[in-house]
């Protein structure tokens, strides 16, 4: 039917017009971006999951930088224990020469004047070796390295996690046996609770066959991962750990067995800082361990003295070196987190891209192909809209 008031054919075309255009604007954002998955109204579930995934690149990025400084400053304190080192062999020439039995007293003054002022450059150099005002070369100071952007798993920091020990060790037999509070079927429950007022319970179900060893895996594995037990069959002691930050405190009840933990009291939990690496530093100062020995050494006294002197800077050589090489091992644990955290960053963005990306090439294909749709679209309305103008031939 034919009307001026209403063209169907015209609203199909507009319809199928505007769905090309919608189209192509997305595609048009698509290829301008990059992205298919630019803003969350093109996909909240992806958008949101890819975005979590960009916070922890940028946290991975900061727990980098951490560990670049701490590198920095452990190779300022090599840097410093190497020149140490130097030093220690130019005292030791200096100590052996004293050692000559032919050497007049101004000669052995002189050595005396030279070994000193090697001696204070120790100092000099010791305190001078910071970096971001941390200093691992004096005073056996120790430096925490975070070295995962993820929390260290919660550990007891008083009682209520620990259980009691048992009078004899629980091992072998099974638990319903060796005590007398427990029977088959008993549910052991765990009652977590969080700082948010978070609640989860955890039961474990003893069987007639139940050893201890039994009872510590099924712990481990009915928490999936949330608490993990252990046992340690020479004092026969049981030990739950939190392993989800979300829980502070956790609560036994083992229908009055003790030996599992029933009435111990609840207690607060803490970090236990499995994400931290502690660099331990060493002093070289000549108040330190190490050069202590050799800071009031007098050369020039004797040739008794010399030879003593010498054994002393022989001993620091060694105790130097050693710390050295502590101090090095620590440096390539640092070197190989950061080398992995390096490529986790990669792994984690290259999954984001998975999520969010866009393919240009199909993407391209799929431009050329709207841009047909809409210039047919086009036409096709045009075509519509000239219809009703056919009326007016009714009434010529």
């Amino acid at each position: 039917m034919l009307s001026v008031n209403s063209n169907f054919g015209a609203s199909i075309a507009l319809q199928s017009l505007n769905s090309t255009n919608k189209e192509l604007n997305e595609v048009q954002n698509r290829i301008s971006t990059g992205l298919k998955v630019a803003s969350a109204r093109d996909n909240g579930a992806v958008y949101a999951i890819a975005e979590g995934q960009r916070a922890r690149v940028s946290s991975v990025a900061a727990v980098k930088d951490g560990i670049d400084r701490a590198s920095s400053v452990v190779d300022v304190a090599l840097a410093a224990g190497k020149s140490v080192g130097d030093i220690l062999q130019k005292l030791k020439a200096k100590a052996v020469a004293a050692q000559a039995d032919d050497l007049t007293s101004d000669q052995r003054d002189a050595l005396q004047v030279d070994f000193a002022s090697l001696r204070q450059q120790i100092d000099t150099i010791s305190n001078a070796a910071q970096f971001n005002g941390a200093n691992l070369a004096v005073g056996n100071t120790a430096l925490n390295v975070l070295i995962s952007d993820l929390g260290g798993s919660t550990a007891a920091t008083a009682a209520g996690v620990q259980t009691l020990a048992a009078t004899t060790p629980l091992s072998g037999s099974a638990l319903v046996n060796d005590l007398a509070s427990t029977s088959d079927g008993d549910i052991i429950e765990f009652a977590l609770t969080g700082t948010g007022g978070s609640t989860l319970t955890i039961g474990v179900e003893l069987t007639a066959g139940m050893t201890i060893d039994g009872f510590v895996e099924a712990v481990n594995a009915q928490a999936g991962g949330k608490i993990s037990a252990s046992y340690d069959d020479t004092t026969g002691q049981i030990t739950y750990l939190i392993n989800d930050t979300a829980f502070d405190d956790l609560a036994v009840d083992a229908g009055g067995a003790a030996e599992l933990g029933d009435g111990v009291l609840t207690a607060d939990v803490s970090s236990a800082g499995d994400n931290t690496f502690q660099v331990t530093g060493f002093d070289f100062s000549l108040t330190g361990s190490i050069l202590s020995p050799i800071a009031s050494t007098d050369i020039s006294t004797s040739t008794a003295a010399a030879t003593t002197a010498s054994n002393a800077i022989d001993t620091a050589i060694t105790s130097l070196n050693q710390s050295l090489a502590t101090m090095g091992s620590q440096a390539a644990a640092l070197d190989i987190q950061n080398d992995f955290l390096g490529k986790l960053s990669d792994v984690i963005e290259q999954g984001i891209g998975n999520l969010v990306d866009a393919d240009l090439a199909k993407e391209s294909a799929r431009l050329q192909s709207l841009q047909i749709k809409q210039q047919l679209g086009a036409q096709a309305l045009s075509i519509a809209n000239q219809a009703p103008s056919l009326i007016l031939s009714f009434f010529r």
